[in-house]
């Protein structure tokens, strides 16, 4: 989970108390399908800016961009980079998918 710098207010002893701006959720078997549904819904219902589905067997992120509005993922793989910009007009991430997996 990540909460930009300026929103740090969502974040109390409790935990977060509002909408992050990007969750990540890596999939197991016995879960990839809530991950992929319910979680997803929530997630959109409640304002979550970005969800991202790690699939380490498959090497492979989905960027659901949910601010956007998106009804599709993007997927990135090993042989992607994934360009991540967290803050509008701030300096962009760059993360080699091949880095963080494992080769087959």
């Amino acid at each position: 989970m990540f909460v930009r710098r300026g929103r740090e207010a969502i974040v109390s002893s409790r935990g977060v108390e509002g909408p992050p701006d990007l969750v990540m959720e890596l999939l197991s078997p016995s879960t990839a399908a809530r991950d992929r549904g319910i979680k997803l819904d929530r997630y959109r219902l409640f304002g979550v800016g970005e969800y991202w589905v790690v699939d380490v067997d498959a090497g492979t992120i989905e960027m659901w961009k949910l601010a956007d509005g998106a009804t599709e993922a993007v997927v990135y793989t090993t042989s992607d980079a994934l360009l991540w910009t967290p803050v509008a007009g701030g300096p962009t991430l760059e993360i080699p998918l091949a880095n963080l997996f494992r080769a087959p």
